[in-house]
C-alpha cells in the first residue's frame, strides 16, 4: 500500500485528488496539509511514502518545504503538482532533488502513474515538460562553457556589470584602471557572445550570478 500526503491549501483540491487516486486501490490518502508549516510538522510523526506537495501554499511555500524536507536523513518521495508551467520552478525543483514534476492539468492516469513510479524510485516528469527542460539544460550547460572561460578578474568585473556600476565605479572597486575596465569587457563580451551590457547583465542573472536585489 502506497501511503500518500497531499499538501494543498485548497481544500476541494484535496478532496478531488484523494477522490482520484484512492480509486486505485494500492494507493491510500493517509495525510492532509494545508500550508507549508503543517506540511512539515504533520510528516515528523508521519510515515507517508509520497508526498503531493503544491507550489503556492501560506507559510512555507512548497520550494521552501521541499527544501527543508531534502535536508532530513529520510523523508517521503515528493511529487510537486502544480498549475506552474514556468520551467524555471521545473528547473529549480529538478536541481533541488525532487522526485516528481506534474502540472494540475494532468488526469487521474497521469497522475496515479506519477505516484507509483516515484514510489519506486523512479523520477518523474510530465512528459509535456520534457523538451522544455532538455534544451534549457542544454543551454545552461552551454552558458556554463562560456563561464568557465572566464578569468577570475573577468568574472568579477561581470558581477559589477550586472550590478548596475559604470566602468569607473568598477575600476575604482577594483583598483584598476578605467581602461583596463573596457579591455575586460571586450573580451568578456566575446567570450560570453554577448554585445552589451544589457546582455551581460541578463546572461550573470540567468545563470545566478548576480540578483536582481544586488
Amino acid at each position: 500500500m502506497i501511503r500518500v500526503m497531499i499538501a494543498d491549501d485548497h481544500k476541494m483540491v484535496r478532496e478531488g485528488l484523494k477522490n482520484l487516486i484512492e480509486f486505485d486501490d494500492n494507493i491510500r490518502v493517509v495525510e492532509e496539509a494545508d500550508n507549508g508549516t503543517e506540511c512539515i510538522d504533520k510528516l515528523r510523526c508521519n510515515n507517508a511514502d509520497v508526498l503531493l506537495l503544491d507550489i503556492n501554499m501560506p507559510e512555507l511555500s512548497g520550494m521552501e518545504v521541499l527544501e527543508t524536507l531534502l535536508k532530513w536523513k529520510t523523508c517521503p518521495r515528493i511529487l510537486m503538482l502544480t498549475v506552474h508551467n514556468e520551467i524555471e520552478y521545473l528547473i529549480k525543483s529538478v536541481d533541488m532533488g525532487v522526485d516528481g514534476y506534474l502540472l494540475k492539468d494532468s488526469d487521474s492516469h497521469e497522475l496515479i502513474r506519477a505516484i507509483h513510479c516515484v514510489y519506486e524510485g523512479e523520477k518523474f516528469i510530465q512528459p509535456s515538460l520534457i523538451p522544455f527542460l532538455n534544451s534549457k539544460l542544454i543551454a545552461r550547460d552551454l552558458d556554463q562553457e562560456k563561464i568557465e572561460l572566464l578569468s577570475e578578474r573577468e568574472l568579477e568585473v561581470l558581477k559589477l556589470v550586472a550590478a548596475g556600476l559604470y566602468n569607473k565605479d568598477i575600476g575604482d572597486k577594483l583598483f584598476i584602471s578605467e581602461r583596463t575596465v573596457k579591455n575586460h569587457l571586450s573580451n568578456i563580451f566575446k567570450k560570453i557572445d554577448c554585445s552589451d551590457r544589457t546582455q551581460a547583465a541578463i546572461f550573470c542573472l540567468r545563470n545566478g550570478l548576480a540578483s536582481l536585489d544586488g
